[in-house]
């Protein structure tokens, strides 16, 4: 290694421990990613950042050496993680454990999706059966869990303008980064279902200078995601003049949902070039073609969202454990977590050596949690 980027590389993370230890609540993704040990993180002569990810190639992350106190909230963590070059991978999870093990698989961010939190909370299918106030719930719960910025799922925004008011400053509240918001009406229906209807232009527009206000009266950034879905409902021209508007409005980041072709997916990344552009890989045969990370970043996309992953995988791990269970015998070894990775997952370990630090003479402490 050439000595200036070794120099460099250990000015940088002195640089960061010094305010944000590697194992503190108030270090960023991307400065806790420098201390993570299965992350490659290299620092070239030109002073840039490069991780390795699942795609074979290295993505140049140009990040200013700057030490700062103050944690940065979820929505600038979120922002800056758009200001990057490349595209970002975002599984979507549905509960706090589903967020925390994306987190700890070394992701940016995350999403959640209301089709798997409507499934995981209610059994139930993502026809708007699901409430507002159990989303903010759901999404409090997440939020606490992780560090990482989290995208909300607003559906519908759950009513009329002023309806969306209320759910952004919700979701504020309860420490989302982003919010998604379509322009269907009210009940939804699940995006590449049929069923499918929006609201007229005006009032899918009006929905997104609402949210804007309510972020702006708020004193906060939280990012803006609009969806349409007319794609399906309407056409494609129709889909593309109103992310047009909704650029115009003051959205952050443009959706366009259930596109059907790779030349409807490059059309949709050549309007409103400075605004980003979100892709939604639907897993297991959704309308639009499953593309990887690199072929998503030449079309011109920055988000990607992975809706059914986590909750699909996890379905068919529960129906085969039970089968199992039925039969006689539990999960074999290589089907599960073994119980100390489990324990470690979620935290026991640290719980047990904070719990040190408060123990009394009093204080009953068993042997196997290191009394």
């Amino acid at each position: 290694m050439d000595p200036s980027v070794a120099t460099l590389r250990r000015e940088f993370r002195v640089c960061v421990a010094q305010t944000h230890p590697a194992n503190s609540s108030r270090s960023s993704p991307l400065q806790r990613s420098l201390f993570m040990p299965n992350n490659v993180i290299q620092i070239s002569k030109t002073k840039h950042i490069s991780t390795a990810i699942n795609t074979g190639r290295r993505v140049h992350y140009k990040i200013p050496v700057v030490c700062s106190a103050e944690r940065d909230s979820p929505a600038k963590l979120l922002r800056q993680i758009l200001e990057l070059p490349g595209v970002h991978q975002g599984p979507a999870c549905f509960d706090a454990l589903s967020a925390k093990l994306v987190e700890k698989a070394g992701f940016l961010y995350c999403f959640t999706s209301g089709f798997s939190i409507s499934a995981a909370r209610l059994a139930l299918p993502d026809t708007g059966l699901i409430s507002y106030g159990e989303m903010i719930d759901q999404g409090q719960q997440i939020t606490q869990a992780v560090s990482i910025p989290v995208i909300g799922d607003g559906d519908n925004g759950y009513g009329n303008a002023m309806n969306v008011k209320r759910t952004v400053m919700g979701y504020i509240k309860v420490g989302f980064a982003g919010i998604i918001l379509e322009d269907q009406v009210s009940p939804k229906a699940c995006g590449h279902t049929r069923g499918r209807k929006v609201v007229s232009r005006e009032e899918a527009v009006m929905r997104i200078k609402a949210a804007v206000d309510a972020r702006k009266e708020c004193g906060c950034d939280i990012v803006i995601v609009a969806r349409t879905d007319s794609r399906q409902a309407v056409s494609l021209d129709e889909s593309l003049w109103r992310s047009r508007a909704f650029a115009d409005a003051g959205a952050d980041v443009l959706f366009i949902d259930a596109l059907a072709s790779k030349e409807e997916m490059k059309e949709f990344c050549e309007i409103s070039p400075l605004v980003p552009k979100m892709a939604n890989m639907l897993e297991g045969g959704g309308k639009t073609p499953i593309l990887n990370p690199l072929e998503l970043e030449d079309i011109g996309y920055k988000l990607v969202a992975y809706p059914l992953s986590l909750i699909g995988v996890s379905i068919r791990a529960m129906q085969d454990s039970l089968m199992a269970i039925k039969g006689g015998r539990i999960p074999p070894p290589g089907s599960m977590p073994s119980f100390e990775e489990i324990k470690e997952i979620l935290g026991f370990n640290t719980y047990y050596e904070e719990e040190k630090r408060y123990a009394t003479s009093s204080t009953q402490l068993s042997s196997d949690r290191g009394g």
